[in-house]
């Protein structure tokens, strides 16, 4: 847990970067501040293409965040497996699928009231 106060857009854009790090595709943002009774702030959804590469994007993640950041998630759930990888940084919460998981649990039609950012990568 933290033990600095960091700011929700300081974890989204370190998260991103380490997702960006191991080319994690389909990145999304969701805002979900505005949707009652939610358990967090943001989603930040993404995709790999294999179980190697889940594992992956969730250690570059946890490796960038602790580094730059001096935070580390909450509770990590889905390593044993990597098919689908949930980081909790409490207001910011990662899920890390292999596409065909994504697409089986379809979390974008769940959650379609948020607000979906598509992060764009070069």
């Amino acid at each position: 847990m933290t033990k600095n106060k960091v700011s929700a857009d300081q974890l989204i854009t370190v998260i991103i970067k380490g997702i960006e790090e191991v080319k994690g595709e389909d990145i999304q943002l969701f805002d979900l501040r505005e949707i009652d009774n939610t358990v967090t702030d943001y989603f930040i959804i993404c995709t790999g293409n294999s179980n190697t590469q889940v594992g992956a994007i969730s250690g570059s993640i946890q490796k960038m965040v602790s580094k730059e950041l001096q935070d580390k998630p909450w509770h990590v759930e889905g390593e044993a497996n990597a098919e689908w990888i949930l980081m909790d940084y409490v207001n910011v919460v990662v899920h890390v699928f292999q596409k065909s998981v994504r697409e089986f649990y379809d979390i974008e039609g769940l959650w379609g009231d948020a607000t979906i950012t598509t992060i764009t990568t070069a």
